[in-house]
């Protein structure tokens, strides 16, 4: 685009310099980076990106750069200091939200801000040198034999009609540590029962199953003891006319539908296609008598029972 620039001068010798620099810098690709408010900054960095990272992530980056403009306002990129970061940081947290919560949102930020120094939007990083909060050690509560078996009691009670097989999918947990989002979206063919193997691998968006991925892009295969194949094969009878995944009621699985066909459903549904799962869960803790814990436990719990039965830690690695 042709700008008329006020040089603050009359000298043409001067000017012509000035001209011919640059051109110069325009034949070399060095353009002065374009002045642009934050919320021109978020709204280009999410149409390169999309397609190309998560849709979790783009609506994490969303807010992030929402809650930044509340904090400093929809100034210009290239006004944002250091100080912006250090003040969006304890915005946060007066808002109520957790250091881990204020680390993610800067992450988010930081990447976005490094994206368009690579495209020449920018100079620098301002939240290049910000410096992480603090977060204490989360507690992990793995699970006893006895509160593992009480679980696994406690699941079998009588559940709401859309709920998934708490009870399946308890025990499968306790034997791969597989995360809440990989059991959810395992569907029939992803289980070899000669091998005794499940394999966590992505689903692609067709007629029975809708797309998801793994996290980190991870595809593995991980071992069932012949109990857990047996639970499962005995499941498989019953439900595999129904619809295609191991886990979910028919019901949860039918209003899902519903919502596909509607247009309703994103990629960020699928991470977690129950309604209210933390909640189910905590309700089956509570009926087994448990003070503490949560569904992501019961991979630690796993893990843990790996390298009591010898594997070693780079061997769990592998596998989980």
């Amino acid at each position: 685009k042709r700008r008329r620039e006020s040089l603050g001068h009359g000298d043409k010798r001067k000017a012509e310099g000035q001209r011919s620099q640059r051109e110069r810098d325009l034949r070399m690709g060095n353009v002065v980076p374009e002045r642009m408010r934050l919320s021109e900054l978020l709204a280009d960095s999410q149409e390169r990106t999309r397609g190309q990272v998560r849709e979790s992530t783009l609506v994490e980056r969303d807010i992030a750069m929402k809650h930044l403009i509340e904090a400093i306002g929809d100034i210009d990129v290239q006004d944002v200091t250091h100080r912006h970061g250090e003040t969006f940081i304890q915005a946060c947290l007066d808002r109520g939200n957790t250091p881990a919560t204020a680390n993610k949102k800067t992450s988010g930020l930081k990447r976005m801000f490094e994206l368009a120094v690579y495209r020449g939007q920018i100079d620098r990083n301002p939240f290049k040198f910000i410096r992480r909060v603090k977060v204490p050690t989360r507690k992990v509560h793995v699970f006893s034999d006895d509160e593992c078996a009480r679980l696994i009691t406690a699941a079998r009670a009588p559940q709401r009609e859309d709920a998934p097989d708490w009870e399946l999918l308890i025990v499968t947990a306790l034997c791969t540590g597989m995360r809440r989002g990989e059991l959810l979206n395992t569907t029939w063919p992803d289980i070899d029962f000669d091998r005794l193997m499940i394999s966590v691998a992505p689903k692609q968006d067709t007629k029975q199953t809708w797309e998801w991925r793994i996290k980190d892009s991870e595809r593995r295969a991980l071992p069932l003891t012949r109990e857990v194949a047996d639970l499962l094969q005995t499941r498989r009878t019953a439900r595999m006319r129904l619809h295609p995944y191991v886990f979910l009621s028919a019901s949860r699985y039918q209003a899902i539908e519903k919502r596909r066909d509607a247009g309703r459903w994103t990629l960020s549904y699928g991470r977690c296609p129950v309604n209210n799962f933390d909640r189910g869960f905590d309700r089956i803790l509570k009926r087994a008598q448990i003070e503490e814990g949560e569904f992501h436990d019961l991979r630690r719990t796993c893990l843990s029972r790996w390298l009591t039965n010898g594997l070693t830690e780079y061997d769990v690695m592998q596998l989980a």
